[in-house]
């Protein structure tokens, strides 16, 4: 079996990549290896085609494939909350939490992973036309790429952007490169608190494939929730998954990350969330109406969230 990441040298997707690599879809008697798949939309594209059997992605971006989520569900959360960074350059004076400094200038963001940024940005008090914002591509992102935000973290140390909207890998890189500053967290309360619901790094399998087999999507789901608590019990034993998967710098910098999320992991979908993630899509144009928490989740596995 196939399980697809959009983002590989990365925190975002870590549980769905240690679980691979630390052994625990194996244990449960599933052979699954990982591809990487970017953006995030050619990942629920490949499931929807039948390429790949599961992905690891950003819940709210299933119906870039699964309009609606008809075809697909959520089976578990990796972990809890949008995941994301809003980056700015250090030396335009940008400071936590202060989003006035978007203003004018032009951040980058990959596709579907922007939407949270425009919707974090307008639960901000920020117009994007008014203000003057642009959220663009990074400069010489092309094709499938091992981690979008060390390359994001890259085009901010080169001037070529003001900000990005990435993960904590390319995050960590530009604060301890002393280049860029963290002024949104939807995590840990830098960003309006409804944000946190927007999305979430989920696994999604297709409705064919919990229907032809039930028992291997629970498996599934089990290897999640152990990967997740393994973590927890010995945070060290991300370094072992670095290692393996990530060039030398990262792999130095992922166990602190990793130590960082791991009050988030928790596999539960709960309805509070679906709520919040499908208004935030309904607000995007995304969803034209109600989705209810049965069309996105495959609750039928809920008994298995908390291990």
């Amino acid at each position: 079996m196939k399980l697809a990441v959009p983002d590989k040298i990365s925190p975002s997707y870590f549980v769905a990549e240690a679980a691979v690599e630390l052994g625990f879809f194996k244990a449960e008697g599933l052979d699954v290896s990982l591809e990487l798949v970017y953006p995030v939309d050619k990942a629920y594209e490949a499931l929807r085609d039948g390429k790949i059997d599961f992905v690891g992605g950003a819940a709210h971006a299933v119906p870039a494939a699964f309009p609606d989520y008809k075809g697909a569900k959520l089976i578990a959360a990796q972990a809890q909350g949008m995941y994301w960074f809003l980056v700015m350059r250090s030396d335009i004076g940008a400071k936590r939490g202060d989003l006035s400094v978007v203003k004018g200038r032009t951040i980058g963001a990959a596709p579907w992973v922007n939407t949270g940024l425009r919707g974090l940005l307008t639960a901000g008090g920020i117009d994007l036309e008014r203000d003057k914002v642009t959220i663009a591509p990074v400069p010489g992102i092309l094709g499938d790429v091992p981690n979008f935000g060390v390359m994001a973290s890259m085009a901010l140390k080169d001037g070529k952007l003001d900000g990005f909207w990435a993960n904590g890998m390319g995050a960590e890189i530009a604060v301890r490169g002393g280049y860029g500053t963290v002024v949104a967290d939807a995590r840990r309360g830098a960003a309006p608190e409804q944000c946190f619901n927007y999305t979430a790094p989920a696994i999604t399998a297709s409705d064919a494939l919990i229907a032809r087999s039930p028992d291997t999507v629970a498996a599934a789901v089990r290897a999640i929730v152990q990967t997740q608590a393994a973590l927890k019990a010995d945070v060290s034993r991300a370094g072992e998954v670095g290692r393996k998967l990530f060039p030398p710098t990262e792999a130095g910098l992922i166990t602190e990350l990793i130590r960082r999320d791991l009050p988030f992991y928790d596999a539960t979908l709960a309805r509070d969330f679906i709520a919040g993630m499908t208004a935030f899509l309904r607000a995007q144009g995304v969803l034209q109406g109600d989705v209810k928490y049965e069309d996105a989740v495959a609750a039928q596995f809920a008994p298995l969230w908390k291990g």
